[in-house]
């Protein structure tokens, strides 16, 4: 799944809700943004695979609850994820982003 950001129909806490619950929790992921402007879960995580990618989230450890249907029923979270992505779009704090 993947949310074009230069959308803002589509770019919306609800659709950030389903994203966080594409992905299973029993592996590794992290948030990534492509230069053109598309919000994605990776399965290539740190700093692997980064031609294309504007910015990135910290990793989301496997079993700790990032993801998947149980990660999507967590508001709090969710927001999280949206906020740190509409403040770093179009124009990035920085590359990577772990303290949000």
């Amino acid at each position: 799944m993947k949310i074009n950001l230069n959308n803002p129909k589509e770019f919306t806490i609800e659709t950030v809700r389903s994203l966080v619950a594409s992905e299973d929790d029993t592996v590794h992921t992290q948030f990534r943004v492509t230069k053109d402007g598309f919000l994605f879960l990776s399965k290539d995580v740190g700093n692997r695979n980064l031609e294309g990618i504007i910015f990135r989230i910290e990793t989301n450890g496997a079993f700790n609850g990032y993801v998947g249907e149980n990660a999507s029923k967590d508001d709090a979270w969710v927001t999280r994820v949206y906020n740190v992505i509409n403040e770093n779009w179009p124009k990035p704090k920085s590359p990577y982003c772990d303290n949000f």
